[in-house]
């Protein structure tokens, strides 16, 4: 005979193990959610705001029934924290939970599916109890390359973002290698970071933050202090920087659409200059950002007149040019021709955009489509040096391509004469062995049956 002590939670009303052995882990502390640990997780981190997480669930009405499982789907739920993908019971009773920690929750209706329930497996004003698993998380990727990861500690007010811009009044930490190496309260403009010591990717994550909003940036070299790093803070050549920022407050910048022709104009050049300086540095993503600034402002802008047009034209050639040179810098020859392309299109002529295409298509190895811009550059300028050289090393490159093609299909045709040569000797060798020999060698049950047909 056991006793309720000795028996499991599963043997045991809902009611019993939560009013027992339940934690309140709402905030406001109403026990909308209590919270039984089955397993205890590693010691450590548990999941922030805006984490993507990993779990395998399964979900009961307080009768028992149970209404789903990843279990039986046999593949884990993932889901982004505290963002109202889930109902707020899961959100708030996963947020306490540590990485391979198994507990139980039980969620009244208000942090459930409140009044209208969720026909027809769920009635309205359910109780619903959760067996829940924390098999991972990791922080909400800001980057395609994965270059910054946010982790969210406080949520922000409202809905409302820093636009590019924006002049933001925040405070950081920055961290390396968990030595704190800056601590203060700053305001910048977002896109222009680095003119107050702020690096990049505290900067990029500012479009994504929210008043009051304080959260985490892992931040990888490249935006953080790159390959140079920062002697000012003794940081190293390469390092990932980690910043905890807090959003204070913000003044957003006026929409591109909000900005009459002058206006954009006026801020182009401002940009360009800006981007230029940029540039000269080696701050080369930095710059990147100042000449996207001026395409967003002027590619859908029309001139009422020839010469305001052309003026609009030229700011707009001069900012694709200079982003398909930083992407050079930066080995994203793909971003290279796609800028280059957009010149060319407007003027089919353009020498510097078909010699950076054909710079970036020679890094690609695509030396036949280089030497095509580099060709279509002479014919623009015949005494273009430069582009003449790159003809000829694009034509060495295809020799040298081609003898290398030589080598492997003589190498390879040679290996099939050779393997042709072995497989008739061998053929030959069976021909001249007695069926009896042959017999020997094949396999006992091939042979055993051989022997009983005979």
């Amino acid at each position: 005979m056991t006793t309720d002590k000795d028996q499991s939670m599963d043997d045991q009303s809902p009611a019993v193990v939560f009013a027992a052995k339940g934690i309140d882990v709402t905030p406001s502390r109403d026990e909308g959610v209590l919270k039984v640990v089955k397993n205890q997780g590693e010691d450590g981190d548990r999941p922030m705001i805006g984490d993507k997480v990993a779990v395998h669930y399964t979900g009961k009405l307080i009768n028992g029934k149970k209404f789903d499982s990843s279990m039986e789907r046999k593949k884990p739920f993932t889901f982004s924290l505290g963002k109202g993908q889930v109902i707020k019971g899961l959100d708030i009773g996963v947020s306490s939970m540590q990485r391979g920690e198994v507990c139980m929750l039980l969620c009244k209706p208000a942090y459930a599916y409140g009044s209208a329930g969720c026909p027809p497996k769920i009635p309205p004003n359910a109780m619903l109890q959760f067996e829940v698993e924390l098999l991972s998380f990791q922080g909400e990727v800001l980057t395609d390359d994965g270059g910054i990861t946010r982790r969210i500690k406080v949520k922000g007010e409202g809905y409302n973002n820093p636009n590019d811009g924006s002049t933001v009044h925040v405070h950081l930490e920055g961290r390396c290698e968990e030595r704190l190496f800056d601590s203060r309260d700053v305001h910048f403009v977002v896109g222009e970071s680095e003119d107050m010591g702020v690096p990049l990717g505290v900067d990029r994550a500012m479009e994504k933050m929210q008043k009051g909003e304080c959260c985490m940036l892992y931040l990888k070299p490249k935006y953080g202090f790159g390959k140079e790093g920062r002697a000012q803070y003794k940081i190293g050549p390469n390092s990932d920087l980690v910043y905890e920022v807090t959003l204070n407050n913000f003044q957003k910048a006026k929409e591109s659409w909000e900005l009459d022709q002058k206006e954009k104009l006026k801020l182009s050049a401002t940009a360009k200059q800006k981007g230029t300086q940029y540039f000269k540095a080696g701050r080369y993503l930095q710059a990147v950002v100042q000449y996207q600034r001026v395409v967003l402002w002027l590619e859908m802008e029309f001139g009422v007149g020839k010469e305001e047009q052309q003026k609009l034209q030229d700011f707009l050639l001069a900012a694709q040019l200079n982003l398909a040179m930083c992407y050079l810098k930066l080995r994203e020859y793909a971003l290279v021709v796609e800028n280059c392309n957009k010149v060319i299109e407007l003027d089919e002529k353009n020498e510097k955009a078909l010699y950076r295409r054909g710079k970036a298509r020679l890094f690609r190895n695509e030396f036949s489509l280089a030497m095509s811009d580099f060709k279509l550059v002479l014919q623009v300028n015949p005494s273009n040096r430069a582009a003449r050289d790159q003809v000829s090393i694009c034509q060495r490159n295809i020799r040298e391509h081609h003898e290398k093609d030589k080598k492997i299909y003589a190498n390879m045709f040679q290996k099939f004469a050779e393997r042709d040569i072995k497989v008739t000797m061998v053929d030959r060798g069976r021909s001249m062995i007695p069926s009896t020999t042959l017999l020997l060698k094949l396999p006992v049950c091939y042979s055993n049956s051989i022997s009983m047909t005979e």
